[in-house]
């Protein structure tokens, strides 16, 4: 998890992740509660923008991506 920039106080259940096309390991946020459940080490997941155009969003430093699908299943159909 991330922790959340003062005055905040939480930890934000976030995940690393390595691109395929080139490599590169970025943190990605994992909205909805308990989503984190249903993702396991090694998935495959699809990550989007947050918002702010490549800036990270509210509370959560150096963020950029959010998770949309974890095995190619939504995580909003597992929600």
């Amino acid at each position: 998890g991330v922790e959340a920039k003062q005055p905040n106080s939480a930890i934000r259940k976030c995940v690393r992740v390595q691109l395929i096309k080139n490599g590169k390991k970025i943190t990605a946020f994992v909205p909805n509660d308990g989503c984190l459940n249903f993702i396991e080490e090694n998935d495959e997941v699809l990550v989007a923008g947050f918002g702010r155009k490549g800036h990270a969003v509210g509370d959560i430093p150096g963020v950029r991506f959010k998770v949309v699908k974890v095995a190619n299943v939504s995580l909003l159909a597992l929600y």
